[in-house]
């Protein structure tokens, strides 16, 4: 796997130390139970980008920029976001264990994306949280390849998570938005 498993905490420039292992790799279960059938069990395993709690803003200037910088190995390097990092802390991991009761989406360029969170008393946050689904040596994965908030619903025909692990785990094409047809996997 070429994603990073294991996540070094960031070194803030106010003299704090901001956690990361919340984010760190981990398996995720999502049960399908259809009346009158057996249950189908899913494992996937889960990584992370630094998307999830990094972005450069054009309001930044440069000595900002490099006291904020998050090198991720070969991965990349962007300054360190403090609100990603609050919302992904506190809603990112529960997300992706809720992805089978959630409205996904599909999110151009082969990804899916889960944007709704109820925060309990009527209240929701869009937080759109863009995932790649593919199998890497038989193993069904998701990668989370960003998260970030968003003011408004974003468009997106409906995707059925559990298509999708179906469809990884038969080895067939994942599905695509209405009128695209199936393109080959490769």
């Amino acid at each position: 796997m070429a994603e990073v498993e294991k996540w070094t905490a960031f070194n803030h420039p106010d003299g704090t130390v901001r956690d990361l292992s919340f984010l760190d790799a981990h398996e995720a279960v999502y049960v399908h139970s259809a009346e009158g059938k057996e249950d189908i069990t899913y494992r996937f395993w889960v990584t992370y980008s630094f998307h999830c709690f990094a972005k450069d803003y054009d309001h930044q200037d440069p000595d900002e920029i490099a006291a904020l910088m998050y090198i991720a190995g070969d991965k990349g390097r962007r300054p360190f976001c403090e609100q990603r990092y609050e919302l992904a802390r506190t809603h990112l991991r529960r997300m992706v264990e809720s992805l089978d009761k959630s409205r996904v989406i599909h999110a151009g360029y082969g990804s899916y994306a889960v944007l709704e969170m109820d925060l309990g008393n009527g209240e929701k946050l869009y937080y759109y949280v863009v995932f790649k689904a593919f199998r890497e040596k038989k193993k069904l994965r998701l990668h989370i390849t960003s998260a970030y908030p968003v003011t408004e619903r974003p468009g997106g025909a409906p995707a059925n998570f559990f298509s999708i692990a179906y469809a990884l785990r038969a080895n067939k094409p994942l599905p695509v938005p209405p009128g695209q047809g199936q393109r080959r996997r490769r």
